[in-house]
């Protein structure tokens, strides 16, 4: 699923932990405050106007002021420095935020169908409902709408997924609110059926939302790669370094929002192990600076002569000539 997750740049400098780690808790603490007024207004004015729908978008938005503040334990623990235990640092406490996100979303999807479910089964029951709750919905999606262009801008210029799913599900927020406007309107012109069925579809797309972001969240928690596209951005970055005559088996992982790389890179056989090294840490500092890479790890080989370190164990052993540079 793409949600217009932040694109690697290779002429950027990233943003450091802390500066990721304010604008998420500067855009989430707007978030919060958004969220909370719409809740108690949502939920009251619902209640009081007899509009299922407009109940349903109240609980949305509460679920949303659960993951804001989700989302500010994860900013808080994410820029974490490294430490014997997590040598990596804690980028990855950003990917089980979005994964709890992803969980609240399901549950709170469900329990929407569930109560959308049983007043369809008694339509007889749905009364009609107030006007009051027509304006309330209305306000509502152009605060959603609003909130979720603010959040997806500085997701993007900080380059964090983890506001990216944020912000995106305030938009889904936005698009619930649009929905019961549209029942609430049917159930004025006379059709009441219309606004369980207007909270019926916002539990589906609540439920939607919350499967993509819990299924993207457990593939990178289970170290998925990045495109490929970006992975060729860094092997054009690695060969292009000095010294380098040729790369090959690279393989990345995410950390959170940033990625851990694997790559062997090929050079002259006949320079010394010193030599090889700073050109080794030469091209690891370029990856660095260009890409949102948190450490690689680089694997020389003479030029022109394969290694066979991934082959199947029944094939001979890893040439003796070529060395491991865990550069630092």
């Amino acid at each position: 699923m793409n949600l217009d997750e932040p694109a690697d740049d290779s002429e950027d400098l990233l943003h450091s932990p802390a500066e990721r780690a304010a604008a998420a808790s500067r855009s989430t603490w707007v978030s919060v405050g958004v969220n909370l007024v719409l809740t108690m207004v949502q939920i009251v004015v619902g209640v009081l106007a007899k509009s299922q729908a407009l109940v349903a978008d109240g609980v949305h938005s509460l679920s949303d002021l659960v993951a804001d503040f989700v989302v500010l334990l994860a900013s808080h623990h994410g820029k974490k420095d490294a430490d014997v235990e997590h040598p990596y640092g804690h980028q990855r406490f950003e990917t089980a935020a979005s994964l709890v996100l992803g969980l609240l979303l399901l549950g709170v999807g469900a329990g929407m169908l569930w109560s959308a479910i049983l007043k369809l089964q008694s339509p007889e029951t749905v009364p009609q409902v107030h006007v009051v709750a027509l304006w309330v919905a209305g306000i509502a999606l152009v605060a959603k709408e609003s909130l979720f262009r603010y959040m997806l801008t500085v997701a993007k210029r900080v380059k964090s997924s983890m506001l990216v799913a944020n912000a995106w599900h305030a938009r889904s927020d936005a698009a619930s609110s649009l929905v019961v406007g549209v029942g609430i309107i049917g159930n004025l012109a006379g059709y009441p059926i219309l606004d369980p069925i207007a909270a019926l579809i916002v539990g589906f797309m609540v439920l939607k939302m919350g499967w993509g972001f819990g299924w993207d969240a457990l593939h990178d928690l289970m170290d998925r790669s990045v495109d490929e596209q970006e992975v060729e951005s860094i092997r054009r970055t690695l060969c292009e370094t000095p010294g380098v005559s040729g790369v090959h088996d690279v393989r990345t992982r995410k950390m959170g929002d940033m990625v851990v790389v694997d790559a062997h890179i090929e050079i002259d056989g006949t320079l010394t192990v010193e030599a090889g090294h700073d050109i080794a840490v030469a091209a690891r500092q370029r990856v660095l600076a260009r890409h949102r890479v948190l450490d690689l790890m680089a694997h020389v080989d003479p030029w022109q002569r394969p290694d066979h370190d991934h082959d199947s164990v029944a094939k001979p052993a890893a040439n003796p000539g070529t060395t491991d540079q865990p550069v630092t």
